[in-house]
């Protein structure tokens, strides 16, 4: 349910609506708008009617939430939700790009991918230290190491590290290190530690599942956004199909789609979409097109030699070249890339 205050409310009308949300069993969850603002009631509401709602001082209009999804819809939050990350937002106008190798493989490689990202024009740095493989026998990641390196590389850049988190007994030592939580396909349904990540205030990087429907990957955002996290970014990286020339499928549709159905940020993998370098820039420059708000891609000095995923890498002079391309479609489309706030030599 949503309860829509009248323009000119007052704070004590407010409260008054927050305690009879309350009274009934239920979370409130606010959005404040320019004149008015949004109580989006949230829980197991047994009243057959909103009349207890509609008559409290203050109120325009209230409404049950149609969508499973209650805090992604756009019924609860009209607006696109815009939040910073540590010198750019995400979410509005501004295309974010995150840049980085699928592993942190050494100090050195880790710091020439960072300087080489943000000269092109990478907002901020991906990079995995825990790496959900396949096999048991292929490089499992770096560990605390590896955040370290991811630590002394955002120093010397000014960018912001995005990290995938594998289970909640890593919390704890990651958010010593990291700026934003990335989800993974394989754990978009790890609901425990969907709740944990709820429970913090850092932002949260949620990827699609394998084969994931759309509403699947809305009510894993739910989940986070219920234990009063409302920095979530959702990610189209492609879906299995029965196709084998690709890695994935990549889902231009649901860019669009999801823009319309919840006011969270939608970016786009182009690198595990594809599977395939060839391929990264003319579906990054596809996803673009269809409104996406950021790029997570995967960039690697020598992907020859990378330890995974270098096949779908690429190498930073790639990259820039498709940063420009994508930037000559956002202005386009009145958008543009988020602009780099720190020069190199000022750090972070």
């Amino acid at each position: 349910m949503i309860v829509v205050m009248k323009p000119g409310y007052t704070p004590e009308q407010l409260e008054g609506v927050v305690a009879a949300v309350k009274a009934h069993g239920l979370t409130p969850h606010l959005t404040y708008g320019v004149e008015t603002a949004i109580v989006a009631a949230v829980g197991e509401f047994h009243v057959p009617a909103l009349d207890p709602f509609e008559i409290l001082d203050g109120v325009e209009t209230v409404k049950r939430i149609s969508q499973p999804f209650k805090l992604g819809s756009r019924q609860a939050h009209p607006e696109n939700s815009v939040f910073p990350i540590d010198g750019f937002n995400v979410g509005g106008d501004d295309i974010v790009i995150i840049a980085g190798p699928c592993s942190v493989e050494s100090r050195s490689q880790i710091l020439e991918t960072a300087q080489a990202a943000r000269e092109a024009g990478a907002n901020a740095l991906r990079g995995g230290v825990f790496k959900p493989r396949t096999s048991p026998y292929s490089f499992q990641g770096l560990g605390e190491e590896g955040l370290e390196y991811l630590a002394e590389a955002r120093e010397l850049t000014g960018m912001p590290i995005v990290v995938e988190i594998m289970s909640q007994v890593q919390l704890e030592l990651m958010l010593k290190y990291v700026d934003v939580f990335q989800v993974g396909a394989r754990n978009m349904q790890n609901f425990n530690l969907l709740r944990m990540l709820g429970e913090t205030r850092k932002t949260v990087l949620l990827k699609r599942g394998l084969s994931a429907t759309i509403e699947e990957l809305l009510m894993s955002a739910e989940y986070i956004l219920a234990g009063g996290n409302k920095q979530v970014i959702l990610c189209e990286r492609g879906i299995r199909t029965f196709e084998t020339a690709t890695r994935n499928t990549t889902d231009i549709n649901a860019i669009p789609v999801l823009k319309q159905l919840t006011h969270l940020p939608v970016i786009l993998d182009p690198s595990h979409a594809t599977g395939h370098v060839d391929y990264v820039p003319p579906i990054a420059r596809a996803g673009i097109a269809a409104g996406a708000d950021g790029l997570i891609v995967e960039v690697h000095p020598d992907p020859t030699r990378a330890v995974s995923d270098g096949k779908q890498s690429l190498k930073p002079e790639a990259f820039a070249a498709m940063v420009k391309q994508v930037k000559a479609i956002a202005e386009t489309m009145g958008r543009r890339i988020a602009p780099v706030h720190a020069p190199l030599e000022a750090g972070r």
